[in-house]
C-alpha cells in the first residue's frame, strides 16, 4: 500500500534538511519558531516512504499506542 523511497531520495532529502538547518540557524535560537522549524525537519528526515510519519513511528512503537 505505501511505496518506500529509494536510498538516492532519503539521502538526497537528508542532505536538504541539513542544509535548511544550517541555512536557518540563526531563527533556531528564537524559541518560539525553533521548535516548529525543528519539528518540520525532524519529519522530512524521518520520512523515507509515501507512509505519514506520524503512522511509521506509532508502529515502531509496538502498539504502545
Amino acid at each position: 500500500m505505501y511505496t518506500p523511497f529509494d536510498k538516492t531520495r532519503v539521502v538526497l532529502r537528508r542532505c536538504a534538511v541539513v542544509i535548511a538547518g544550517i541555512t536557518c540557524l540563526p531563527t533556531l535560537i528564537a524559541p518560539p519558531m525553533a521548535s516548529r522549524l525543528y519539528s518540520h525537519l525532524h519529519q522530512v528526515w524521518l520520512k523515507d516512504s509515501t507512509k505519514p510519519v506520524w503512522l511509521a513511528e506509532s508502529e515502531k512503537a509496538g502498539g504502545f499506542f
